[in-house]
């Protein structure tokens, strides 16, 4: 098996935020702008809802009145796990470099 898909950001923002359990669009977009400071505009949200729940990775719940809650399926899970450990090692490498880096200078 190959290395898993990349998501765009705001496909893995929203996976991360129903990390949580399920969550309606516009709870989504309250997590992501807690967890980044800044908010999805709903082009980029529901764009990105719209692809994971046509590849799989999330579920739409039932709709309570104009709200439908989304989850992460077994499948989206499973990515999102090996995404954001992906991540962390990227990041360990980064910050390892970056303690390593000569200051930076006059370009």
């Amino acid at each position: 098996m190959g290395r898993p898909p990349r998501f765009s950001e705001p496909a893995l923002l929203v996976l991360i935020s129903l990390l949580d359990g399920p969550r309606h669009g516009y709870a989504i977009a309250d997590d992501i702008e807690r967890l980044t400071g800044d908010r999805p505009g709903p082009g980029s949200l529901y764009g990105a809802v719209s692809r994971l729940v046509g590849t799989g990775l999330i579920a739409e719940g039932d709709a309570d009145g104009r709200r439908r809650p989304y989850r992460l399926t077994p499948r989206g899970m499973s990515l999102v796990r090996a995404e954001v450990a992906t991540m962390a090692a990227v990041s360990h490498e980064a910050r390892r470099r970056l303690r390593a880096a000569p200051q930076a200078g006059p370009a």
